[in-house]
């Protein structure tokens, strides 16, 4: 079958695929740095295990050593995905050289250590998100903003208040908003003597961090919570509850984010969208995909993230009321194929939503008549989605499915393989 033939299949249930391609190719995807290079990062000794709650499995080999080696491989997925993208850094991947005074602590990063940045997403025309780094150093004791320790928590507000300034600086610079997620692995292995005295610390920290002046119509602060983490099992100072009611009394500065590793096994985060859209005008997303915990596997064109994207195209998110990020790091596979297979399919997602046709199947909801709208919902999975695909890979210049994994394998041999 053609595109042209699926096209006419889909008009005969009232979707107008030719709408639905040119929405899919306005809407952003934010890219994350870390699975590249498995979370390491450039500020600290890479010989040493990640801590705070973060753990990466696996020895494939090829991971990015340098920042030069990490901007090449992003390259080589710019090459195999369609659409649009940003590209989501975390503060650990500043590039601290003698052209900028050399290394420097978390708490004094400044801009001028992610111009390299800056100048990769701006020739290939990529905004930017960022994330500051609370895990993997030296003054988590093991907490950060919830310690008990004053010395702790300044050192660790400092890192935020940079983080800030970094973010308005890549908005401005690259024209376009930058979300900047404050996450935390602050937490207790085992069951704590007292759970309200770390969140009244965190709240007050992120209070002091959210006091650095910024455009919030640049800058989009996003508190995100979790269940557990490694070595965190028993408590996690950054609960749902926390965050989203941190978010819900700081409208005017923040925004919540949602992960869907971060809850529950039986929670799913596409009832939450529309949920929380009901009260917030902007959230954030983390599409990643869990097994058992978080454990950030690559996303599949799985029930879930078909759910989470069409809770996305129903709420009109698309247009500007969600960031969507990217967030999984696996270190046993092949990462550029791994950023690949995330992108597409997440990009796919969003396409079956987009060929849904929504406004019938409210209609459908609203009149009381479910059983019809069993039956619509259930016809539509087996319509020739597969071909507008395609053809939306053809007209952005990127390669159909089947016809990229031999580039990856070229450039495992000739570049990965060397490292």
């Amino acid at each position: 079958m053609s595109y042209q033939d699926a096209k006419k299949r889909y008009a005969a249930i009232g979707v107008d695929t030719e709408a639905a391609l040119k929405k899919l190719g306005q809407a952003v995807i934010s890219l994350h740095c870390w699975q590249g290079d498995d979370v390491r990062g450039f500020d600290t000794d890479p010989s040493k295990p990640l801590t705070g709650g973060i753990q990466t499995t696996g020895n494939y080999p090829g991971r990015a050593r340098t920042p030069e080696e990490l901007m090449a491989d992003i390259d080589e997925v710019l090459k195999l995905v369609p659409g649009r993208l940003k590209l989501n850094l975390h503060a650990s991947y500043a590039i601290m050289n003698d052209e900028n005074g050399g290394w420097v602590d978390r708490d004094c990063l400044e801009p001028k250590h992610f111009k390299p940045w800056v100048d990769f997403c701006r020739a290939r025309g990529l905004g930017a998100d960022f994330n500051p780094t609370f895990f993997s150093h030296p003054m988590c004791d093991p907490l950060t903003l919830s310690s008990p320790k004053k010395e702790t928590r300044d050192f660790w507000i400092r890192h935020g208040k940079a983080c800030i300034r970094i973010s308005e600086y890549l908005a401005r610079e690259l024209g376009q908003p930058c979300t900047m997620n404050i996450w935390t692995g602050d937490g207790l292995k085992d069951i704590p003597g007292d759970r309200l005295g770390p969140r009244v610390r965190y709240r007050e920290s992120i209070d002091e961090i959210l006091s650095e002046p910024y455009d919030f119509a640049l800058v989009k602060p996003c508190i995100e919570s979790k269940v557990f983490g490694i070595g965190v099992e028993a408590y996690t100072v950054g609960s749902a509850e926390f965050a989203l009611s941190y978010a819900a009394m700081n409208r005017d500065k923040c925004i919540p984010l949602m992960d869907n590793g971060h809850y529950h096994p039986t929670e799913v985060v596409s009832d939450k969208i529309p949920a929380l859209l009901a009260f917030f005008p902007e959230i954030a997303l983390h599409v990643t995909r869990p097994i058992r915990w978080d454990s950030d596997h690559v996303v599949l064109y799985d029930d879930e993230t078909r759910e989470i994207c069409r809770e996305i195209v129903r709420c009109g998110g698309l247009d500007g009321r969600v960031n969507i990020a990217l967030d999984y790091f696996d270190a046993s596979i092949n990462r550029i194929a791994a950023w690949t297979v995330g992108v597409r399919n997440t990009q796919k997602a969003l396409l079956s939503a987009l060929l849904n046709p929504c406004d019938c199947f409210k209609t459908l909801q609203d009149k009381g008549r479910f059983t019809e709208l069993m039956v619509r919902q259930e016809e539509l999975k087996v319509l020739p989605f597969g071909e507008v695909w395609e053809e939306f890979c053809c007209r952005q210049g990127k390669p159909a499915d089947g016809c990229w994994f031999e580039e990856v394998e070229r450039y495992e041999k000739e570049v990965l393989a060397a490292r």
